[in-house]
């Protein structure tokens, strides 16, 4: 394939010492291009890659878990080939479901390849040409608020996403939770073909339904006690959107360290949204329920679980209602991660604005929607992998696999930008050295780890800091303790911005 973007500069394909090439003749000899810059691969499933025997899935059905590159193809022109198949009211209708028409769009979104804004235009449009009822819109329009409630706290909170916001309702003490998560999840190999079949998608494909992310991180926390930190870790490795905020807080929602009940399902729930096909593949479904030997951990209703999982738990917890946007975390909780956020105006100007800048892009903006992009045209532009992010050494998680990393290689591809990989800032400054510039821009990010970087640059060099478009400005602060609360506030400035009235 010719990586190169055909409206790229020359300066962004000409290859300095330690530059990546831009040109592959396939998306193979892309992955094997990449493949080093992972010092240790994650070994997933099986050493050799193999799909669990019980998961339902085969390395022909286009899921490779621990080779190549995700049958999701990165970059602007996949994403609005997905964008432009949006329906949302179709979504609102299904989209608890495992076949329903979700949208698929949270990998471009969490890189910025679509910026939220965008999304939400795009669905806004679709409104105004279907001649659907507002009510149509509404459920996709407030999954995009998830969105930015996710990205707004942890603009507030940073690192702090991975600590408990507020004490479990499970019963069980914080300690009483192992730290590591054990290898028959990790391997697809737990013996219940649902969680296997969500353990081989993870990782063969980056991307999971919301619905089996939510049944998946519950048995990993509820039923295997495990902290929930080992599980969105696990999480964010693979998934294509992932992104520290909203799978930290999504995962506490699920533990009840961020919600007021522990999230649980029954297997009733998973045959409702999931289909019959897993349960009936299963050896544990023929056996009874959970009190049976190598029985069905799920086949119980909501009372008996509670009982079993939640012995010293002061109150009763109900059966959880269908995930709704304004209820649970569902497609924006779990699944769709990252966008653009302008919480406040962080922007950074230097006194003199530069006249021969570099652009600084990094990993929230890999669209043409960044607005250094936008703002500078033409203007020597560069990318670098972080060597530490890339060891698992950062807080913004571990080292990703292949998989996301192909991702983010395709979505550069598609830009006017040079690719590198090492310590960003020092790579940032010395492309600024070799371009004569005299400051840098870049794009406002909410990742603390980017944060940091933009500090250390703007104490070399002039920085600017542009904001992208915000999915809605709120002149006042929001209480961000509960999705509720921010969207009482939030929903109607949407909806008016675009000529609507909430529905």
């Amino acid at each position: 394939m010719d990586a190169r973007a055909p409206h790229a500069p020359e300066h962004a394909t000409t290859s300095g010492d330690g530059d990546l090439p831009r040109q592959f003749t396939s998306r193979a000899a892309l992955a094997e291009a990449l493949r080093p810059l992972i010092p240790s691969p994650p070994a997933d499933l099986s050493p050799a890659g193999d799909l669990s025997p019980s998961s339902g899935l085969s390395p022909s059905s286009g899921l490779s878990p621990a080779s190549g590159l995700s049958p999701i193809h990165g970059g602007r022109a996949a994403a609005e080939r997905r964008l432009a198949a949006i329906d949302p009211g179709a979504y609102g209708r299904s989209r608890n479901a495992l076949d329903g028409a979700v949208t698929r769009l949270s990998p471009y979104i969490r890189h910025g390849v679509l910026t939220l804004a965008e999304v939400r235009d795009a669905v806004f449009a679709w409104l105004d040409t279907s001649g659907a009822p507002r009510a149509a819109a509404a459920k996709l329009i407030a999954e995009l608020g998830w969105r930015d409630y996710w990205q707004r706290l942890w603009h507030q909170l940073g690192d702090g996403i991975w600590h408990d916001r507020e004490p479990l309702k499970t019963g069980h003490p914080a300690a009483s939770y192992a730290a590591e998560l054990p290898a028959d999840i990790r391997g697809g190999s737990t013996g219940l073909t649902c969680i296997d079949t969500f353990a081989a998608e993870l990782i063969g494909s980056g991307w999971l339904h919301n619905h089996a992310r939510l049944w998946l991180a519950s048995y990993v926390v509820h039923w295997r006690r495990v902290r929930w930190q080992a599980g969105a870790q696990w999480f964010l490795q693979h998934l294509l959107d992932g992104d520290p905020a909203s799978n930290a807080l999504s995962w506490q929602w699920v533990a009840s360290s961020f919600s007021a009940k522990p999230y649980i399902f029954n297997r009733a729930n998973l045959e409702r949204h999931g289909g019959q096909s897993l349960c009936a593949r299963c050896p544990a479904a023929g056996r009874g329920g959970p009190d049976a030997p190598g029985g069905c951990p799920f086949d119980a209703d909501y009372e008996q679980l509670q009982q079993q999982l939640f012995p010293g738990a002061t109150a009763a917890l109900p059966a959880p209602a269908p995930a709704t946007g304004c209820a649970s975390p569902s497609a924006s909780g779990l699944a769709v991660s990252g966008g653009p956020l302008a919480p406040t105006d962080t922007s950074r100007p230097s006194p003199d604005p530069p006249q021969r800048p570099i652009l600084w892009i990094h990993g929230e903006a890999l669209g043409p929607a960044n607005p250094a992009l936008r703002a500078w045209p033409g203007r020597p532009a560069l990318f670098v992998f972080d060597s530490a992010w890339l060891a698992g050494s950062t807080s913004s998680g571990p080292p990703p696999s292949l998989k996301r990393l192909g991702f983010l290689a395709e979505c550069l591809l598609e830009l006017p930008v040079t690719i590198r990989h090492g310590d960003p800032a020092a790579e940032v400054l010395a492309f600024a050295q070799r371009h004569g510039a005299d400051g840098i821009v870049t794009s406002a990010a909410v990742d603390p780890r980017l944060a940091a970087i933009q500090a250390q640059l703007a104490g070399a060099l002039p920085l600017t800091v542009l904001q992208p478009e915000p999915f809605v400005v709120l002149e006042q602060a929001v209480d961000l303790g509960r999705f509720s609360r921010y969207w009482r506030r939030a929903e109607a400035r949407v909806w008016a911005a675009a000529g609507h009235e909430r529905p």
